[in-house]
């Protein structure tokens, strides 16, 4: 039975897990951890810390870890190491360095660990999935995927100069911030053997890390066997918000749309979209179902949808990716195992 939860950072997404934990557990002790003193206590918490041996101190149950991507396996491995169970916003980390370790500690310790990549709790997401394993266009011949949005528009409240997402130290850049597309492609569509990409920096946005990357990648295809390929292009630098997935196959095309949250299908003899489904509720819908998941995970001992893993395999195809850039060629993904 849980009893005590702690939150570590309390940025934008910080703050949405501090709210959704205490409105699942409105009478338990919930505590944030920042490194930033004289802060005071958030409403939906009980206490605040400032170092990490406070908060180890607090013996938490479940820790969130929200904080920059950059120090997220040195605070999770200090709460594995307790038997704390882990739900860590993606990205997992900056690379796949220490990961291993941290997989092998949580397997140890019988710590459940969850990823932040709330898309795969999508219903329009979901629903798109469960068309293309059905088969619903056929087999398919390619995939286009987009995703972008002007980073000063992400939170208009905040200095983007100053943000996670234009700080290469932090874990910035468009590759690690909008992975959720490389996590979901590999999902949907089957294992990404091999990538060929171009990172750059095409705006006057001052960051020190890309603001677009173009990929394409190489998938081994779930029923036809043979090599298919996708494109996805990644930006925080166009004003019209866009996160849109369109499957090409023999007898038409499937788009997902991530900003309507609607499926749309053409078929051969279509003149236009058609949809297909769409879901009215929130995007907040998908944090809850992710904790929901989560806290299944813990209470039947499995594996989370989104475990160590399942992140590890994203941050192979990141690290791929930048390599292929730095390169300038096609690069095999290696992943990981422990």
């Amino acid at each position: 039975m849980l009893s005590r939860i702690l939150i570590v950072g309390l940025g934008s997404i910080g703050k949405r897990h501090l709210k959704i934990a205490r409105e699942l557990y409105p009478e338990i002790e919930i505590a944030v951890f920042r490194h930033k003193t004289g802060k005071i206590c958030p409403k939906e918490a009980n206490f605040v810390f400032s170092n990490i041996s406070d908060a180890k101190k607090f013996n938490p149950d479940i820790v969130v870890i929200s904080n920059p991507a950059s120090k997220h396996i040195e605070v999770a491995k200090v709460f594995a190491q307790v038997g704390a169970h882990l739900f860590i916003e993606k990205p997992l980390s900056i690379s796949s360095e220490g990961v291993l370790d941290l997989l092998k500690m949580c397997n140890e310790k019988n710590v459940k660990l969850i990823t932040g990549y709330n898309l795969r709790f999508s219903k329009s997401l979901r629903k798109f999935k469960s068309l293309v394993d059905q088969g619903y266009i056929g087999d398919i011949w390619t995939i286009r995927c987009e995703v972008g949005h002007y980073l000063p528009y992400w939170r208009k409240t905040d200095d983007y100069t100053k943000s996670v997402t234009a700080k290469r130290d932090l874990g910035g850049g468009v590759l690690l911030e909008l992975s959720h597309e490389i996590d979901y492609i590999n999902w949907i569509f089957g294992k990404i053997l091999w990538v060929q990409g171009h990172l750059s920096n095409q705006s006057n946005l001052k960051m020190d890390v890309e603001d677009s990357a173009n990929l394409i990648f190489g998938l081994s295809g779930k029923k036809s066997g043979r090599i298919i390929t996708a494109a996805l292009n990644m930006d925080c630098i166009r004003r019209d918000r866009t996160r849109v997935c369109i499957v090409i196959g023999e007898s038409g095309s499937l788009k997902w749309d991530g900003v309507r949250n609607c499926v749309e299908s053409w078929s051969n003899d279509s003149k236009e979209w058609e949809e297909v489904y769409c879901d009215i509720s929130s995007i907040d819908e998908t944090y809850y179902s992710e904790w929901a998941d989560f806290i299944s995970a813990i209470d039947n001992n499995r594996d989370p949808l989104v475990n160590g893993e399942e992140a590890l395999k994203v941050l192979n195809i990141i690290e791929a990716s930048k390599k292929s850039s730095d390169d300038r060629k096609l690069i095999d993904v290696e992943y990981l195992k422990y």
